[in-house]
This record gives C-alpha cells, sequence and structure tokens, in this order.
C-alpha cells in the first residue's frame, strides 16, 4: 500500500526524522488557511498523487509541472489552484494521469548538497538493504545503470537491527562531515525503526540534503507498505487513498483477489502468482499483450471466480480472456464449474480459452465440455496462449 508524500513526512516526525513545516489542502477553500501555517517567504507547493516524477509532468490543461516553488503565498495559491482538480500526467501515471485532489504546501530549503537514501526488502538476500548514494535527486535507476559505483549497499540482519557503526560507515561513505554524520546517524536509526516497526515495504528519502547551515534534513518522503501486515497496523490502513487505486483493484481486494490493471487486451485469470507472471510472459511471447495480473488463489470459491470475471470484464480494453488453472489444492472440476457458472452469470462475450491441468482435470475438462458455452479448451499454456491471440487476430 502507497501513501501520500505529506502524511509519509507525518510519519517521519513521527520517528524523529527532520522535514521541513508543510500543510495540506484538500479544497479551494482550504488553501488560505493552510497557507497561514507556514511563514512567508518561498513556498513549495506540492501535488499529491501516488506516482513519481511530478515536478517534470503536465497537467491535461497545459499548466506544466506538479512541483512549484512560489515565490510568495499569493503565488502559491494561484498555483495551488491551477493543480486541485486537474489532471496531472507523468512518466509514471500513462496518458491518462491522475487527478490532483490534495496539494502539500512545504517551506522552500536552500540545499547545498542532495543524497538519495532508501530502505527496502533485498528478496535476493532475504534481508532488508539500506541503499544511499551521492546522486539524489535524480532516477535512481538511472544512477543504477549508467553510474552503478555510486550507489552504496549495506543489509540489516534484522535480529539485530540497524548498528550504529553501519550507520557512520554509510554516512561518511557518503562523503559527510564529522557533524552531519552525527545528524544522519540519527535520522537512518529513525528511518530504520519506521521500516521495521510499520512494516513497510520502502521508505525512501530522495532528495536527503544538506543545508548551507550544516543540516541534514529529508526533502521528500515516500513510504509503501506490505500489504500482508496492514492488519497489524489500523493506523496504517487509515491512511489508504481509495481516489488512487483502480476501482477494479479496490474491487478485487474485497473477494481477496490479487488483481494489477494492466494496458492490453487479453485478461488472465490464474491460480498462483508465478503461474500468472508465467501466463502474463506467454502471452507476450505469441504477439498479445496481457490486461491484468489476476491471481485467484488456490483455493478460490465459484463466488471469488464469478467475481475474478466480473472484474475482468468492467475493464473495456479486454477483449479474449485466458484461464490457466494448475490444480493441486484447486481441484480442476471445482474451478471447471466456477468457470461455467461465472460464464452464464455474466454472458461473457469475448473469446474464452481455459487450458485446466493437474488433479480432477479429466472431470474439469469434461464439465467445460457439456457446458454448452463457446469455451476454448487448450491442452497446455503454450497451446492457450496461441489460441486466445488467434481469436483475437481474426
Amino acid at each position: 500500500m502507497n501513501i501520500h508524500e505529506y502524511q509519509a513526512k507525518q510519519l517521519f516526525r513521527d520517528f524523529g526524522l527532520p522535514v521541513a513545516r508543510g500543510a495540506v489542502a484538500k479544497t479551494p477553500a482550504e488553501i488560505d488557511a493552510a497557507l497561514a501555517q507556514l511563514p512567508a517567504g518561498k513556498i513549495v507547493v506540492k501535488s499529491q498523487i501516488h506516482a513519481g516524477g511530478r515536478g517534470k509532468g503536465k497537467f491535461t490543461d497545459g499548466f506544466a509541472g506538479g512541483v512549484k516553488i512560489a515565490a510568495s503565498p499569493a503565488q502559491a495559491r494561484e498555483y495551488a489552484g491551477k493543480m486541485l482538480g486537474n489532471t496531472l500526467v507523468t512518466h509514471q501515471t500513462g496518458p491518462s494521469g491522475r487527478k490532483v485532489q490534495t496539494v502539500f504546501f512545504t517551506e522552500a530549503t536552500d540545499i547545498a548538497k542532495e543524497y538519495y537514501l532508501a530502505i527496502l526488502l533485498d528478496r535476493a538476500a532475504s534481508l532488508p538493504v539500506i541503499i544511499a548514494s551521492t546522486e539524489g535527486g535524480m532516477d535512481i535507476e538511472h544512477v543504477a545503470a549508467h553510474t552503478p559505483e555510486k550507489i552504496l549497499r549495506r543489509h540489516v540482519d534484522p535480529a539485530l537491527g540497524l548498528r550504529s557503526f553501519q550507520a557512520r560507515e554509510i554516512g561518511y561513505r557518503l562523503g559527510l562531515g564529522d557533524e552531519q554524520v552525527k545528524q544522519f546517524v540519527k535520522l537512518l536509526d529513525g528511518l530504520w525503526k519506521l521500516f521495521w516497526e510499520k512494516d513497510c515495504a520502502m521508505v525512501e528519502i530522495n532528495p536527503l540534503i544538506v543545508t548551507p547551515a550544516g543540516q541534514v534534513e529529508a526533502l521528500d518522503a515516500k513510504v509503501s507498505f506490505d500489504d500482508n501486515a496492514l492488519y497489524r497496523h489500523p493506523d496504517i490502513q487509515a491512511l489508504r487513498d481509495l481516489n488512487e487505486e483502480d476501482p477494479k483493484e479496490i474491487e478485487a481486494s474485497k473477494f481477496s483477489l490479487n488483481y494489477i490493471a494492466l494496458d492490453g487486451n487479453i485478461a488472465c485469470l490464474v491460480n498462483g502468482a508465478g503461474l500468472a507472471m508465467a501466463t502474463m510472459d506467454i502471452i507476450q511471447y505469441f504477439g498479445g499483450k496481457p490486461a491484468n495480473f489476476l491471481d485467484v488463489g488456490g483455493g478460490a470459491t465459484e463466488e471469488q471466480v464469478t467475481a475474478a470475471f466480473r472484474i475482468i470484464l468492467s475493464d473495456p480494453a479486454v477483449k479474449g480472456i485466458l484461464v490457466n488453472i494448475f490444480g493441486g489444492i484447486m481441484k480442476c472440476d471445482i474451478i471447471a464449474r466456477g468457470v461455467v457458472a461465472a460464464a452464464r452469470s455474466v454472458q461473457i462475450k469475448v473469446p474464452l480459452v481455459v487450458r485446466l491441468e493437474g488433479t480432477n482435470v479429466q472431470l474439469g475438462r469434461e464439465i467445460l465440455a457439456q457446458s454448452g458455452l463457446a469455451i476454448t479448451p487448450a491442452d497446455s499454456l503454450a497451446d492457450a496462449a496461441k489460441k486466445i491471440v488467434a481469436a483475437l487476430k481474426n
């Protein structure tokens, strides 16, 4: 689960990290009250959407920049008025963009040097890893690709937690002076506690800055959480902004379905995340484009399968459906009955290819064959992908 920058910065404050003062406005009527909370002078106005590249983004009405530095409260008010309710397009939003429903005002801070700092899970090592770089303010993926020597990585043993010597080493490796290293150690300790205690998937500061006066400060904040641990954190669940999520993904979560919308036209309904990834890959291999990732899990019910079909078909871009089930815990006859019931219930009018394999596969295939519905069976994953791609070309 992602949260907005202003919410992330409040968490930073709660864990003792230095951040500039800020205020939020969700409607034009709230702008003046928000600005009144900040001192006179330069103010940064930030559009709040769950996407990066806001500063280089462009609104659909032609207004450029989702992050603007205003010379005065009056100019900040003008910028905020142009952002609120407008749609911001960045390289991460796609061409449809995201509607800005919140703006965040912060004090403008002078910058002497920028750095990058993040903590996330290294899945290969099965350990949290601290990533730091002297190239703050830039796309860290670009830095990793072109100047990997500028990225510092240090793993943290969860049994021991972050050790002071690790934080000091990172600070000195970044080139910080003695006084800044002291501040950095305290900041990184707070960032680690936030990451660990709140079950974060990632905490990121880009940029982390040193001011001309020598103060270390988090200028930006990005935090995401492990969805599987949210039940332990009702305070974090309360930060969820449904306006930033695809309605289909929200509906899928109600039925415990793992759904992610993509930009293709072949919908996938699969049991198992790894199998779903393989299904999407092979669709792409044979010339198609997957419209979604949808994992119904190992024990889906007929209700869940029906819900999955409804969610799939709510996407107008979907022109065909590929069901790929490997029966283990989920028996093929059960999923076949669910597919038949769902197909009758939601009246599927696009090509439907079903590949079943595993426990009770013959019975499952018989159920599909005797249903009287326009269901195309497939003998293998490759066969299924070929058939659904071909059906869309005809």
